[in-house]
């Protein structure tokens, strides 16, 4: 039996360049009911963990480190014991929320993570973020895009460490290439499709 998604919002904020904002994010929950992946952690271990149940955590993939998805991280790990896989190219980001504390394991492009059976496929994509990675499951037809790729468009960028003609190469060269139909599972707001977006970006 294939993995299934599940998902929670919640809320808090997120902070860069001295200024602070309100955020919503959302949790996915990839596995089945042995095992899981969580992607990202933002805002509050209790929320995420009623999501988790009593499934056997195997990681903590973060898609990149801005403080609103890698916040919750090192708690998470505490208290459900897991590794947190995160792109090296994010440290300098990662040290502005956690200067005492790492995370375990470096997430690679093309990199290959299996839970429940199901094949996870790490996308490097820079723009958003210097380590910014998009997470493909080809065998549900989804993409998990963090902040990469919205409905609507590209992430933000005007802050640090963010670069908007990168991001767009990124997507362009890294993920339109997927199938218009692929579901996009983004780290905020509601969910789209690779062909919506092609569209609004050609």
């Amino acid at each position: 039996m294939a993995a299934r998604i599940d998902h929670a919002v919640v809320s808090g904020t997120f902070s860069l360049d001295g200024e602070t904002f309100d955020v919503d994010n959302n949790v996915w929950v990839i596995g089945d009911d042995t095992e899981c992946i969580v992607i990202d952690a933002p805002h509050d271990v209790a929320a995420i963990r009623a999501v988790i149940g009593d499934r056997r955590l195997k990681a903590i993939l973060c898609t990149h480190a801005h403080d609103d998805h890698v916040r919750m991280a090192p708690a998470l790990r505490d208290a459900v014991p897991a590794p947190i896989l995160l792109h090296p190219d994010d440290r300098p980001l990662w040290e502005l929320t956690h200067t005492d504390e790492l995370w375990d394991v470096d997430l690679s492009d093309e990199q290959e993570i299996v839970v429940a059976g199901t094949t996870l496929r790490i996308i490097h994509t820079p723009g958003h973020a210097p380590g910014a990675v998009c997470v493909y499951v080809e065998e549900l037809g989804c993409l998990f895009s963090g902040d990469t790729l919205f409905n609507g468009g590209p992430g933000a960028t005007g802050r640090s460490f963010s670069d908007r003609p990168l991001l767009e190469e990124s997507i362009k060269s890294r993920l339109f290439g997927l199938p218009d139909d692929t579901v996009v599972h983004t780290g905020h707001g509601d969910d789209t499709t690779i062909g919506a977006e092609r569209a609004n970006l050609s």
